[in-house]
């Protein structure tokens, strides 16, 4: 048996596969969300709105982390997947190794521009005169975790990619769990404020990290040796392309994020919101989506193992089960959270805090009229991630940018110069709507190319064998005459070896049936040649030898019309004039 055939994510029923991993990298996903909303929930009824806005200035950061952990957590999962699906077992390990040292790499280096440069960071964020010291505090305790949060992040990926699905979701919950009941102890219960909101998620995000470093240096499939960890250009080359689909999202959404902060305190100042409401609402309303779209983002996730390793073992049809099985769940999660969104903003806006009329206003139309569309929001990360797990990291990365820079970013730009603090929300629906017709073609146009790969497969794949079709003679009772029974296996390739069986007791049958076939197949006018030999009564051979291209004209336009007509033929041949 193969290891091809060994491996659960080529054999294994793609629902159950879907389930598997699916389901801990969204429960992983959710509590990754939940570290930002469990900060938000104790700051909201604990200081009040300005800690609203305050962590949703510093929201950014998180996003970053998010997106580094993504570029080299999925990028280096989706190496590591293609090539042990192609069978290439001893390079498959210098991708885990490499998005290893990287993940540390840039959680340091972020934690170090965040120090060096907090107070220009957080103007830049769009952070108003009074939410600048909260904010301040929040995110000078915060920086300290980017490492471990980073590493976290990524090595979910490289956990599911390992076959551990269950591990990376203990990995996230683990953290998760710990940063909850720190911050009622130390938001509630000692009353600390932002520091302590703040040092629940470090602690949350410190003991995660030492789980997963823990795995790591366990990896089941492969053994992970120090010549691994070093960085290599075409590795990390690799890694980078097949995860910057994820990670460009990430930043897109970071860039949005700021931009929409500046925004709104722009426009806010101008309305009767002031500047930090619309603010605090954006952060409320961005980080509860961001539930939503941790079961999406889980859902691509989970699937992308099952993608990258059937694609590199040229099993397409599982690759386009597991694709269209996982964008059927979104569409379903895509349409409940909608109706969540338009039912119950005010109740979703009371579970971080009171706040004044105004304040429940706003909230109420963003959660409305930003999310309007939002049941179309599933096309774009699941088909992102499917083109980075079939190793189209051009094209994953295209369609990460269509809704939030290629869209979002210039209707946010241009919609408020007709209708103020409003037009930021209605940016939202038309870009989604955009986004997603554009998904719907790209993942339509490459379903046709995959068809393509599967018939090339099949030519490819049947170039070895041989195709026997049967001419048993058997004794007519009532006319004495031979009917001929025919069993034919037909395959196509470059070269063709079809083996004629006829019953030896006719030497004049025999010769009839050379003659008649050879007659019959006029393929020396497509450019196939034919030639043919003998070997006694018992059997002959046709030889059929032609390039790839006119093989695969013959397969799609006439083969099995060809064959069928020849069977037909010969059958009519024995009926009429050996059988009367």
């Amino acid at each position: 048996m193969t290891s091809e055939q060994q491996n659960p994510l080529a054999v294994d029923k793609i629902s159950s596969l879907i389930l598997r991993f699916s389901v801990p990298s969204i429960i992983a996903m959710l509590v990754s969300a939940v570290y930002n909303i469990a900060d938000q929930l104790f700051i909201g009824n604990a200081v009040g709105t300005l800690g609203n806005a305050a962590t949703n200035i510093a929201f950014p950061l998180a996003m970053m982390c998010t997106g580094l952990g993504l570029l080299f957590g999925i990028g280096g999962a989706a190496s590591f997947n293609l090539h042990m699906g192609a069978g290439k077992k001893e390079r498959a390990p210098y991708f885990v190794g490499n998005a290893i040292t990287m993940l540390l790499t840039v959680g340091i280096l972020l934690f170090a521009i965040t120090e060096l440069f907090l107070n220009p960071l957080l103007v830049g964020f769009g952070s108003p005169a009074d939410v600048l010291p909260l904010a301040r505090q929040y995110v000078r305790v915060t920086a300290i975790g980017f490492p471990f949060l980073i590493l976290t992040i990524g090595s979910g990926h490289l956990i599911r990619a390992d076959g551990s699905p269950k591990m990376a979701m203990f990995v996230n919950i683990s953290g998760a769990v710990i940063n909850i009941v720190l911050d009622a102890v130390f938001v509630l219960g000692f009353h600390w404020g932002m520091y302590g909101a703040a040092a629940a998620t470090v602690i949350g995000q410190v003991i995660s990290a030492i789980i997963a470093v823990c795995y790591l240096l366990h990896y089941r499939t492969v053994t992970l040796r120090s010549k691994h960890f070093r960085p290599n250009a075409s590795h990390l080359a690799q890694i980078c392309s097949l995860g910057m689909a994820s990670a460009i999202n990430q930043v897109a959404m970071m860039i949005v994020q700021i931009t929409m902060n500046n925004l709104l305190k722009h426009y806010g100042a101008q309305s009767v919101y002031g500047e930090s409401i619309p603010i605090a609402c954006s952060g409320i309303v961005m980080k509860v989506n961001q539930l939503y779209f941790s079961v999406i983002i889980g859902l691509s996730q989970g699937s992308q193992p099952i993608q990258s390793f059937n694609y590199g073992a040229k099993q397409y049809n599982r690759v386009k089960e597991s694709y269209l099985l996982a964008i059927t769940v979104g569409a379903i999660v895509s349409i409940v959270s909608f109706l969540l969104f338009q039912i119950f903003p005010r109740q979703i806006l009371g579970l971080f805090g009171s706040g004044s009329k105004e304040y429940f206003d706003f909230g109420v139309n963003y959660f409305r009229i930003f999310l309007l569309f939002t049941w179309l929001n599933f096309m774009q990360p699941i088909s992102s991630t499917f083109f980075s797990s079939i190793g189209k990291a051009y094209k994953g990365t295209f369609l990460s940018l269509t809704r939030q820079i290629l869209f979002l970013l210039p209707l946010l730009l241009l919609f408020p110069r007709f209708w103020g603090i409003k037009g930021i929300l209605y940016a939202s629906p038309v870009a989604d709507v955009l986004s997603f017709a554009v998904g719907l073609a790209m993942v339509i146009h490459e379903f046709q190319l995959i068809r393509k790969l599967e018939v090339s497969e099949q030519n490819t794949t049947t170039s070895n064998m041989k195709v026997k079709i049967y001419f048993p003679a058997k004794k007519r009772a009532a006319k004495g005459g031979h009917h001929f029974l025919l069993r034919a296996f037909f395959t196509v390739s470059n070269r063709l070896l079809f083996i004629f069986q006829p019953d030896m007791s006719s030497q004049l049958i025999f010769d009839l049936i050379l003659k008649l076939l050879h007659k019959l197949i006029q393929w020396k006018n497509c450019g196939i040649f034919f030639s043919m030999q003998t070997e006694g009564y018992g059997s002959v051979f046709f030889l059929i030898e032609a390039d790839n291209q006119k093989i695969r004209h013959l397969l799609h336009l006439s083969f099995t019309h060809t064959i069928a007509k020849l069977l037909g033929s010969v059958i009519e041949f024995y009926t009429d004039i050996l059988c009367l």
